[in-house]
């Protein structure tokens, strides 16, 4: 990461940092839960980017990492008591990472629309664990009584049941991710995995293991997924089968999309404006999800470089045709060429 890209990103997350303590009508607790609901979106999304931006791995069940991490918070949480943060926060990621191993060994062989039908088929699988099997709740979900407690020698780091402090937190979060995929980007395997995106068959000419190095990217995305799912039910304190269904898989695939793939700005840029036209767009018509398809679908056609890549490639209708700057090719005459006699132009 560039040394002005590492500035920017901090300058970033410093100013999101301000939030909680900005006066009214910003830093309300409606606008400080909701700020860290996007904060989790973008962590999500981020998880998301790693597949489809770097790799070329489009997943449609995405959400399936994310809502096994959710639903081991609620499992593993004592009923009476608040749990060990630092061992649920192991678990759902663990959990999370471990189901997309399990699922990439059977998927990453496939590719193309194969590879995304058959995410889709797993993703369903695990949707319609959650929502038969009763020990996880139903179709009703399960509820969430006590929040983690994050403590260290006795004393307790963080209250989460504090909305600035969960905020904090999940920007913390957002923050190891952003720091984590940068790291992994300027590695032997991010450079491997933007290798395998443009040209797998050269990358295997090469030498590379290609189906390992998919795989890795698939368990990372499937765990920083978990992260996400993790922070979602410590907020809500209730989990139900619908964090696992392929809508949810498609708002983060819609995320990075609206704010550009192949860039972690784009994820995160793509989160905040999704949640954010949402809310608004639900506050004017119950209808918003055509309002929302529209505006991706502008904003994908004016900015193809994503609502990140910002308006140097901004593509708007023109009025007639424009003037090419050079003659065509096919009305250039080659000076080599000898030149046309009258009588043979006039016979022609």
């Amino acid at each position: 990461m560039k040394a002005s890209s590492l500035i920017a990103w901090i300058v970033a997350l410093a100013v999101l940092a301000l939030l909680p303590v900005l006066p009214e009508p910003i830093g309300t607790p409606f606008h400080v839960e909701l700020g860290a609901k996007v904060l989790i979106m973008a962590i999500f999304a981020l998880s998301l980017q790693l597949l489809v931006g770097y790799t070329g791995l489009v997943s449609l069940g995405h959400a399936a990492y994310f809502g096994a991490a959710a639903y081991a918070v609620a499992m593993f949480t004592p009923r009476y008591e608040a749990g060990n943060g630092w061992l649920l926060l192991v678990a759902a990621v663990g959990c999370a990472a471990l189901l997309a191993l399990a699922i990439g060994l059977l998927v990453m062989r496939t590719r193309g629309i194969y590879f995304i039908m058959v995410t889709l088929a797993f993703g369903q699988l695990v949707y319609f664990v959650f929502h038969d099997v009763e020990a996880f709740g139903g179709s009703d979900g399960t509820y969430i009584y006590n929040k983690p407690a994050f403590t260290l020698a006795g004393r307790s780091l963080v209250d989460l049941d504090q909305a600035p402090q969960f905020y904090w937190f999940t920007l913390a979060g957002l923050a190891l991710t952003l720091a984590m995929l940068g790291l992994v980007l300027r590695s032997r395997l991010g450079h491997a995995l933007v290798g395998i995106k443009h040209n797998e068959p050269r990358m295997r000419a090469a030498g590379y293991n290609t189906l390992a190095y998919k795989l890795a990217s698939f368990t990372l995305g499937g765990a920083l997924a978990g992260l996400a799912g993790f922070l979602y039910a410590t907020q809500h304190g209730y989990v139900n089968p619908e964090l696992v269904s392929w809508h949810q898989s498609g708002n983060a695939l819609l995320m990075i999309i609206l704010g550009g793939l192949g860039s972690l700005a784009g994820a995160v840029v793509g989160a905040f404006a999704f949640v954010l036209l949402a809310e608004w767009f639900q506050d004017l018509t119950k209808h918003w999800q055509l309002l929302m398809g529209g505006f991706i679908i502008l904003a994908v056609a004016w900015m193809p470089q994503g609502l990140a890549g910002g308006f140097s490639r901004l593509r708007l209708p023109r009025r007639g045709r424009p003037r090419p700057l050079t003659p065509p090719a096919t009305a250039a005459r080659d000076d080599t060429s000898p030149t046309p006699s009258p009588a043979t132009e006039q016979t022609t």
